[in-house]
């Protein structure tokens, strides 16, 4: 019993660690030569002032991380997306190298319950001279996305969408957005292996806001590796980012 215990004990102190670093290579060393190696160099010097400014929030472990931007930079280029959507901004980290990434006349569809934290980073999204991309909504998504389902003239019109929002919404916010990304475009969604958690025994010792949205993230996971309009990978990069290409 006692060696369960510590066990136990030894598996939560580990998911804490994650929940900080949102890293789950199990080498400090090794990710760190990652960001040295490939990702600082070619770093835009206005994405390294906000991933700075960001890290000194009372919130930054909402902060996404260097070597997930720069993969899905690199996606959007791949795809050739113009026509973008962010559910969930926070200071606009993830908002601003998707503005560096797609062209000078793509356009961001920007959504987040809170103006005060994207006003934050936007002084320095200015600076990069990509604020014209961007078009800002404050409020919940669910709402404006029902809107534009009802209007057709959305309907497949976006080349890549991203989710980094309320997790207990993830299924509704698919159920909405397949509808509006295009045939062969891309919907990614963040944290979907939830610092590890949704790999280990639900008697497992967890931080109580780990063990709530843990059981809503195993519950989609589920539910996009069955969706039938898409096809889906599941990357182990940062906290876990699943991208579903839609095929019908």
């Amino acid at each position: 019993m006692a060696a369960n215990q510590e066990g136990q004990e030894n598996k939560a102190a580990d998911l804490l660690q994650l929940s900080k670093t949102k890293n789950l290579l199990q080498s400090d060393e090794l990710y760190q030569y990652i960001l040295e190696t490939s990702v600082y160099p070619r770093e835009h010097e206005c994405l390294k002032e906000l991933r700075e400014l960001t890290k000194k929030h009372p919130r930054n472990h909402m902060l996404s991380t260097p070597d997930e931007a720069q993969f899905l930079s690199m996606l959007l280029k791949l795809i050739n997306a113009k026509n973008t959507m962010e559910i969930g901004v926070y200071t606009g980290y993830s908002l601003l190298y998707t503005a560096l990434a797609i062209p000078d006349d793509g356009k961001i569809l920007a959504m987040d319950i809170n103006r005060e934290y994207y006003e934050l980073g936007l002084p320095i999204i200015e600076k990069a001279g990509v604020a014209h991309k961007i078009d800002f909504r404050e409020g919940p998504a669910l709402p404006l996305l029902d809107q534009m389902i009802q209007d057709e003239k959305y309907h497949g019109t976006f080349d890549f969408i991203f989710v980094d929002a309320d997790k207990n919404n993830n299924i509704n916010y698919h159920k909405r957005i397949i509808e509006l990304v295009k045939v062969g475009g891309v919907i990614g969604y963040d944290n979907t292996l939830w610092c590890g958690s949704v790999a280990v025994p639900p008697d497992s010792i967890m931080d109580e806001r780990l063990r709530y949205f843990r059981d809503f993230m195993m519950e989609f996971n589920k539910a996009v590796a069955l969706d039938p309009r898409i096809e889906i990978c599941q990357l182990s990069i940062a906290d876990g980012v699943t991208l579903c290409r839609r095929i019908s």
